[in-house]
């Protein structure tokens, strides 16, 4: 399945989503700048408010796969897609080089943010939590997100997103309490793939897209 847009693929969520929590103490977190453009649609028509949450893929020289990810508040965790033997090896031989990726990262990721912008986790605590993403290529960005609120007691954890890939899906059956999914890809291919308008606003315009919510509500 294609969409023209992330914004148009957010619309066509949040019409499912609204009969059912239109009413519901809800909020709702986009993963990463892709994520907040679905999650916009979403949350101006629950009337409820949208943060951010910021992922980091780490990734190493010649490796196609990210051997970890960093959260804003600077938790890291390995890729658990990669075996015991792969992850030894791999640390064994470019622990030098992680450790400054995950420095560099946490610092970039801190000025993205500037002053304010993490989540605050007390203000999603008791709220029906609405993960927006706008495609889940596997289920590596899912368990950051996990890794992220497992200290919070949350109503339930629903899954809003266009595309995920077949891995993913099985994963969300077990960890979400809802999903929402649009289309289920056997061969997942890049996620900017399944949209025409590939254009992102910048950063800034993101965050500012989190500020006004409220004022876009319909």
């Amino acid at each position: 399945m294609y969409f023209a847009s992330r914004v148009q693929a957010g619309r066509m969520l949040a019409a499912q989503l609204v009969p059912k929590y239109r009413y519901e103490n809800c909020a709702v977190i986009g993963i990463g700048d892709g994520g907040v453009l679905i999650g916009a649609q979403i949350a101006s028509q629950l009337h409820c408010v949208l943060t951010m949450l910021m992922i980091e893929e780490i990734k190493l020289p010649r490796e196609p796969v990210a051997i970890g990810a960093m959260l804003e508040d600077g938790t890291f965790s390995y890729n658990k897609s990669m075996s015991d033997g792969e992850l030894d090896e791999l640390t064994s031989e470019f622990h030098s080089t992680i450790e400054q990726e995950k420095l560099s990262t946490f610092h970039k990721m801190n000025g993205l943010l500037g002053s304010g912008g993490h989540i605050n986790r007390e203000l999603l605590r008791g709220h029906n939590i609405i993960l927006a993403s706008d495609g889940f290529k596997d289920s590596f960005g899912l368990e950051m997100a996990l890794q992220f609120l497992k200290p919070i007691r949350i109503e339930k954890l629903i899954v809003a997103t266009p595309l995920a890939s077949v891995r993913a899906i099985d994963r969300m059956h077990i960890t979400a309490d809802e999903i929402n999914c649009l289309s289920v890809v056997e061969e997942y291919m890049d996620t900017n793939h399944y949209y025409d308008d590939n254009e992102m606003p910048d950063h800034q315009t993101i965050m500012e897209t989190i500020e006004k919510i409220v004022l876009q509500w319909q």
